[in-house]
């Protein structure tokens, strides 16, 4: 036996260093919720911030379903979400502020033309910049999560699902500063929060995406590719607030489509990164055979989300929470095992990691499938006996 819970290998506690890091972002959050209220009365705070709080957890789940086949560890989904809510939203508030009086200043304009100017040319770096500032965090230090454009996109979807969040609280607020009060509110709820709530997580998926190929190279690649992205998330965020600051309805609507593209073009990325890794467990996972932690049974289940799902149902309703949390387990490992793999034949990993990670991996599975539920009417002797649903016969 290992001498250390195999799970570890899993990722899925949070480390030392981020909660400290998660504590920073929250208490930035409290400072960016401070200046909220100091603009609004506290009760326009308080209805600005159930606003932007209402559509969250439709948000998150949507994202979320795209991560089903290699679900990323908890704490980092909630460290990016909370990066983007309190340090990115923070820091990206005050910069944008000061440009904002400087564009006054410097240029003469009128507050409205200054603002325009802003939104198009100065928030795109600003917020674009420290959004993905925590993607190369994780690059530098979780290197290993990015196994493919998906979890890039994921990493940007909950950084941009929380500055987006932060960010309508302040404009709600605004909104219900103005003349129009009540019903300049509503029209800023629905562009905001009901038409666009995906906005920001679109601009920086093209960060994500360019860390997450740099995590799979080495050399200057890496550098260019970053760059490539960062530019393309910059453009399309400035594209999107210039269109709609200076283009009126149908520079909306162009606005609208562009994005369409954009969100298009990533769904296809998510379905192409689901057949490689599923290639990949069809082809690594074979050779295991002979271990009895894995047959054709299990690669069958494993090589499809329904399967998978089929198979932690059956989990549950004979297992209840802990059948369920093995099924889990096991497919995970099982996943990571496939995705090891491809990182040793990259070279992105030593032989020594390779092993020890390997030997955590095949425990993982071993201690989830031991713990399989047995229905009651089979006995005892069906310990392991594979769902049915996906069992051939």
């Amino acid at each position: 036996m290992a001498s250390r819970d195999p799970r570890w290998v899993l990722k899925d506690r949070p480390s030392f260093a981020l909660i400290i890091g998660l504590i920073v972002t929250g208490l930035c959050a409290l400072v960016s919720f401070a200046f909220d209220v100091l603009n609004g009365a506290p009760v326009q705070f308080f209805i600005s911030l159930i606003l932007a709080l209402a559509p969250v957890p439709l948000l998150l789940a949507a994202v979320l379903a795209l991560d089903r086949m290699e679900p990323e560890p908890r704490s980092n989904l909630i460290f990016a979400f909370a990066w983007g809510a309190g340090v990115a939203v923070l820091v990206a508030g005050v910069i944008n502020s000061l440009n904002l009086h400087y564009i006054i200043d410097a240029a003469n304009l009128s507050a409205a033309s200054a603002r325009n100017v802003a939104a198009t040319f100065g928030a795109p770096v600003v917020e674009e910049t420290m959004k993905g500032l925590v993607l190369l965090g994780l690059l530098r230090f979780r290197r290993a999560e990015f196994d493919g454009p998906t979890d890039g996109i994921i990493y940007a979807s909950m950084v941009g699902l929380g500055f987006a969040m932060s960010e309508n609280v302040s404009y709600y607020i605004a909104a219900l500063n103005s003349d129009q009060g009540g019903i300049g509110l509503a029209v800023t709820v629905v562009l905001r929060g009901v038409l666009s709530p995906f906005a920001h997580p679109l601009f920086t998926s093209m960060i994500g995406v360019a860390v997450a190929y740099a995590a799979q190279r080495q050399g200057s690649d890496r550098v260019f590719s970053i760059l490539a992205g960062w530019v393309g998330a910059m453009l399309l965020h400035g594209l999107w607030n210039g269109l709609s600051s200076y283009g009126g309805f149908p520079g909306l609507v162009i606005a609208y489509l562009v994005l369409l593209v954009v969100l298009v073009v990533l769904i296809l990325l998510v379905i192409r990164d689901r057949r490689r890794i599923v290639a990949l467990i069809q082809r690594y996972l074979p050779p295991y055979e002979p271990t009895k932690l894995v047959n054709r049974a299990d690669i069958h289940m494993l090589s499809a989300l329904s399967r998978r799902q089929q198979a932690r149902q059956w989990a549950k309703v004979h297992g209840g929470k802990r059948g369920l949390r093995a099924m889990s387990d096991y497919q995970l490992a099982a996943t990571e095992l496939g995705l090891l793999h491809e990182r040793a034949a990259r070279r992105m990993i030593d032989e020594q990691t390779f092993h020890e990670e390997q030997r955590a991996l095949l425990e993982c599975m071993s201690t989830a499938k031991a713990s399989f539920p047995v229905p009651a009417h089979l006995g005892a002797g069906a310990r392991g006996t594979p769902p049915p649903g996906y069992a051939p016969g």
